[in-house]
């Protein structure tokens, strides 16, 4: 019998009260499938006999491959046995494969439609990546990928909530607090950034109303929020030119786009001519030595700091001086950096 939609979100609920060492009773697991259910269909009305037939489909799921190792403990608690276990984690079944490759044929004749011209990218990259799973080749197009990326469990329920408009309760612990936050949580849009994810949205207990960017590797749970609290909308955020302002991800709530001036040395023009540092950019002027002036209207940020000085010596600042100078100031304490090492190695 074909695994249905609401059999899937029923697996995949049950999946995240289980992961990472997490336990939870029968009567959990019921409330928490009713919940995904009514969110997803309107209703949702699970059994108990339901909930204990997908534990016992999940572990010795034939059609599936999950072989999920649930097991109870103190005769009360269902937990898996493998704290790094997950059934996202599984590898595709032939019937995953086939879907994704009727799903992949169906984008490709949508690629040829007016209007879906961007799809096209996309879909060359799907096709090659289903094949390269499907046929055991090696692949013809690689992705930048990083396998020891956390959070990206969570994409799927931040999507949801975004396009249901409904908060979540975040349990949050950047790098810098000592220990994790919880709070609710307002999602309006994912961001993927240099095989980064974030979220962007609104902290329900903050004072004031700042557009607040969590990433998530550092989030460590989401989950639904009381029906009490109520989705915030803010109808002052419009993603696209909030994005194309800057680069990267950082940004204050009141900064603005400056103009910046910057030489880049004939060896580097290449490089920058055909990967502009932003899509502002714009050619002012061309040596004779090969180099060139460029400028770009970004808002002044981390990230931009970062690919300035990626380039070494291949680019520098002309304007503003206030960025000059703080860049001047970074690569003074570079050079205090490896001076500090070089003086302990002659010791």
């Amino acid at each position: 019998m074909p695994i249905n939609r609401n059999t899937l979100l029923r697996y995949k609920t049950i999946d995240r009260m289980l992961r990472k060492g997490r336990r939870a009773t029968l009567q959990e697991l019921i409330d928490a499938c009713s919940d995904a259910l009514y969110e997803a269909n309107g209703y949702g009305d699970v059994s108990r006999r339901t909930i204990q037939h997908d534990i016992q489909e999940m572990r010795q799921s034939n059609e599936l491959g999950y072989y999920a190792p649930i097991t109870v403990v103190d005769r009360k608690y269902y937990r898996y046995d493998d704290y790094d276990y997950s059934i996202t984690n599984v590898p595709l079944s032939e019937t995953d494969m086939r879907q994704l490759t009727e799903a992949v044929d169906l984008l490709k004749q949508m690629s040829s439609f007016k209007g879906f011209d961007d799809v096209e990218d996309v879909v060359n990259r799907l096709e090659d990546h289903v094949a390269s799973m499907r046929y055991r080749v090696e692949p013809v197009i690689l992705l930048e990928s990083n396998s020891r990326l956390r959070g990206l469990e969570y994409i799927t329920p931040l999507h949801d909530a975004i396009v249901d408009k409904e908060p979540v309760v975040v349990t949050y612990k950047p790098f810098q607090w000592p220990k994790a936050q919880q709070f609710c949580f307002s999602p309006y849009i994912l961001k993927e950034f240099r095989n980064r994810w974030f979220v962007f949205g609104r902290r329900h207990d903050s004072p004031e109303p700042i557009l607040l960017n969590l990433a998530l590797d550092r989030i460590e749970d989401i989950s639904p929020a009381p029906k009490k609290e109520r989705y915030i909308k803010d109808k002052s955020f419009h993603p696209l030119q909030y994005f194309s302002e800057m680069i990267g991800v950082t940004r204050m709530m009141d900064d603005q786009p400056v103009h910046i001036v910057f030489r880049v040395s004939a060896s580097q023009v290449p490089y920058v001519i055909t990967k502009p540092l932003h899509q502002s950019q714009s050619e002012i002027s061309h040596d004779d030595d090969g180099s060139a002036i460029f400028s770009i209207d970004v808002i002044p940020n981390f990230e931009l700091e970062r690919d300035i000085l990626g380039f070494g010596e291949g680019i520098t600042i002309i304007s503003p001086e206030s960025l000059a100078t703080k860049l001047r100031e970074r690569v003074r304490r570079m050079l205090d950096n490896y001076e500090k090492e070089e003086n302990s190695e002659n010791r």
